[in-house]
Formats: C-alpha cells, sequence, structure tokens
C-alpha cells in the first residue's frame, strides 16, 4: 500500500508571538511557517511535523559546526543570534511570515 495516498491535505503551522517594544511603542507580532504535510512527504517521504523537526536541528547544529553559534556551557537556542537561523530556515525549506498581532495571547 502506498501510505502517500494516507496523507491528508493537512498543513503543519508553526508560530510564535512576541510582545514587546518597538521605538519606545507597544508593539505585538506574528511570526509564523505553514509546512504541507503532501508536499513533504513528496520530497522526503515525510510528514511536516517531522520534515519542521529535522530541519531546524540540522540548522542549529550547522550553525555550532561552522562556529557561529558558540560557548562554553550549555545554551538554549534563544540565547544566541537568531539572524543566521531566521535565514537559514528560508534557504533550507521552512520560510516564514510575520505580521502585526491584534488579538490577545
Amino acid at each position: 500500500m502506498d501510505s502517500s495516498n494516507n496523507i491528508k491535505n493537512d498543513k503543519n503551522k508553526s508560530y510564535c508571538v512576541f510582545d514587546g517594544e518597538k521605538d519606545g511603542q507597544s508593539k505585538k507580532s506574528y511570526i509564523y511557517n505553514i509546512c504541507d504535510h503532501a508536499q513533504c512527504y513528496e520530497e522526503v517521504e515525510s510528514q511536516a511535523v517531522s520534515y519542521t523537526t529535522g530541519v531546524t536541528a540540522m540548522i542549529g547544529a550547522m550553525l555550532m559546526l561552522k562556529g557561529i553559534w558558540k560557548g562554553e556551557g550549555v545554551f538554549n537556542m534563544e540565547q544566541f543570534d537568531p539572524d543566521p537561523f531566521m535565514k537559514n530556515l528560508n534557504k533550507y525549506g521552512l520560510p516564514w511570515t510575520t505580521s502585526d498581532f491584534h488579538g490577545s495571547i
């Protein structure tokens, strides 16, 4: 049985809402990525949740191996410069979008 027929026309959405200040004004922003299960299966024979997990781990490892993310001890990825990580998300198939957020958290 071809398991690709079992993949629903579904999407995996990853997102985060940031609440802070920009130029002295309160601001909420929404950043998100939508990954299509069917497209992922076609490309790598995996669901989107596996794709989003694997690609992000690969990018983090690559940044460490290239010395872009470095330090002594244990770190959370949020402690590192996000710009090279975000740039590589776009490069390796997980493009993201931002917009102003006007809802409540």
